[in-house]
């Protein structure tokens, strides 16, 4: 079952989610303001960091062998998005990271909830991928969220720190599961750590 905006605010005030800072404002106060909650989803915003791929590393990566994700920052740079933004050229892939933190705690007795994180539509729109594979967040799960972004547009799209980057869709999980940490689990990077 996917919550609706009221149901993401319920589960805010109980602590069954957790999004800091939280989002606002809870409803829209002129035609002219922006809501971060749509009727079933609420939008996250672009962090000040982002991580593009070092030019020339001569490195395949074989996802058979177990910590692959350690390469991460051996293959990235994380920068920080200037004032002026970044321009994402056409066809180049890069990491970012949400500026909200998200925490989906697993208590006995109590509603468990994971999450998906989408792309908005407007920036599908003009050829923006926002986060195109891996959308689960799994019940349990605390950190920033990472967005595999890349432009597919023929011009250069600017980033801007504080965006409204992505969508966060709130489900509920039919029972309690065990504890299983990722390897994200509790990231501060793009790149997971």
């Amino acid at each position: 079952m996917i919550l609706s905006n009221v149901g993401i605010q319920a589960a805010l005030d109980a602590a069954d989610l957790v999004i800091t800072p939280e989002p606002a404002p809870r409803r829209p106060t002129d035609h002219r303001d922006s809501c971060p909650y749509d009727t079933c989803s609420v939008n996250l915003r672009l962090g000040s960091v982002i991580s593009i791929p070092k030019p020339g590393k001569p490195i395949t990566l074989d996802f058979r062998r177990p910590g692959a994700a350690t390469f991460l920052p051996e293959i990235f740079e994380t920068i920080a998005i200037e004032k002026g933004g970044y321009a994402l050229p056409p066809n180049k892939f890069i990491l970012g990271q949400t500026l909200e933190s998200v925490y989906l705690p697993i208590c006995e007795g109590r509603p468990c909830l994971a999450a998906r994180i989408e792309g908005r539509s407007t920036f599908a729109r003009i050829g923006l991928l926002v986060h195109f594979t891996a959308p689960t967040i799994h019940a349990g799960f605390e950190g920033t969220i990472t967005l595999e972004m890349i432009n597919l547009a023929e011009y250069p799209i600017s980033l801007f720190p504080g965006m409204e980057i992505c969508q966060l869709i709130i489900e509920e999980v039919n029972s309690t599961p065990f504890i299983n940490p990722s390897v994200y689990h509790a990231q501060s990077t793009p790149t997971g750590r």
